[in-house]
């Protein structure tokens, strides 16, 4: 039942949080037009093999301001874009979506991991050229935006980028009203001075501009981004449920409103059209929220330091390789292992499951032992 409602999904996040599409030809016909395409790939060169028909989405979350009402940007307490002029990423996921359609994985990528990002023109001179050198990765996106996000990535992966989808702050507020407000629980009280949100210990049902600062929230549990990352993956994990949960796949109305409020500030590679998403959501019927994995990269040391970058996080020099080539290959990310039977037993014993990466499934409910 629960993968007859979830036809039609991909799952992404933004601005430290989810945008969870449901593609319909319906919905797709009315909205497709108005999203905004930009030359992603323009620049991106030497770029990895393709192995298989699986499919690899970059998903970002940017600050812009645009489409914010001022009654938003002040209960946010946001500047707005003279004040904050450009555009800057605190969310990154890598979306793989299995070649079957039948399995999603989301991969948090934390904003300050430690890379190499490629040469590329000065933003105060174009005409001359910085030097390939080690930054962090939330950099390459501020100097030269889509394009040399996804070289860095694609060049420090190895994983090939398919498709981009970028979100700002109004898209992602609005997506939450339209569908009536998200369910979290916390386990304890929130009080972030830098995100403004106040939130006692419980379960709360939050609008569009509370969710915003509950997703971007990262000063109260002393995590910093990996428990901002958390908290982003639990709450798409709670978008997903809901849009499964409550008919909105089925509902042209709901859904189109839902396009609606997510095309506020969306941004997508102009080699994703319409026909490429209908023949995907015709494709993906089989996927449930049990088949969606979140995880954040492996990480090695997340307190390092490198002269010149200064504080950054560094990946798992063995897992981290581990996991991109799982995703190149299209592979599982959980291993099962059956003991041998014993000479004793005439049952065939349980398979373990052997999980290295930490991965968590959509359908997981961190609020239910609280109700």
């Amino acid at each position: 039942m629960k993968s007859t409602r979830a036809i039609r999904i991909i799952t992404s996040l933004s601005v430290g949080v989810v945008l969870v599409s449901a593609f319909s030809w319906l919905g797709l016909g009315q909205i497709s037009g108005a999203i905004n395409r930009i030359d992603a790939f323009s620049s991106v060169s030497s770029r990895p093999d393709k192995p298989n028909k699986a499919l690899n989405y970059l998903l970002v979350g940017s600050d812009t301001r645009e489409g914010l009402t001022r009654e938003q940007m002040k209960l946010l307490r946001v500047g707005s874009t003279k004040t904050a002029a450009g555009s800057r990423s605190d969310t990154m996921l890598l979306v793989h979506i299995s070649k079957s359609r039948d399995k999603a994985t989301i991969i948090s990528i934390p904003r300050d991991s430690l890379v190499t990002i490629p040469e590329h023109p000065s933003t105060l001179d174009k005409t001359k050229i910085v030097p390939a050198a080690k930054g962090k990765i939330n950099a390459a996106f501020a100097f030269g935006g889509a394009p040399l996000l996804i070289q860095t990535i694609e060049d420090e992966t190895g994983v090939r980028i398919d498709h981009y989808i970028e979100i700002g702050f109004a898209g992602f507020a609005g997506m939450v009203d339209a569908l009536g407000g998200i369910e979290v629980c916390t386990k304890r009280d929130i009080d972030d001075p830098g995100s403004h949100l106040v939130l006692p210990a419980g379960v709360h049902t939050l609008n569009g501009v509370e969710a915003l600062k509950y997703v971007r929230t990262r000063d109260f549990d002393g995590m910093g981004d990996l428990g901002r990352m958390q908290r982003q993956q639990q709450f798409m994990s709670a978008v997903l449920r809901k849009v499964t949960s409550t008919g909105v796949l089925l509902n042209p109305i709901k859904l189109v409103n839902f396009f609606n409020a997510a095309i506020a500030t969306v941004k997508t590679d102009s080699e994703l059209n319409k026909s490429d998403l209908l023949t995907l959501a015709k494709q993906m019927k089989n996927l449930s929220s049990s088949n969606v994995r979140t995880l954040t990269i492996p990480l090695g040391n997340v307190n390092a330091r490198v002269p010149g970058v200064g504080s950054v996080v560094t990946w798992d020099s063995e897992l981290a390789p581990e996991l991109f080539n799982r995703i190149r290959e299209d592979l599982p990310l959980t291993d099962e292992v059956t003991p041998t039977p014993s000479a004793s037993s005439s049952t065939t014993p349980k398979p373990t499951v052997i999980d290295k990466f930490k991965t968590r499934t959509a359908d997981e409910n961190p609020c239910g032992a609280l109700k």
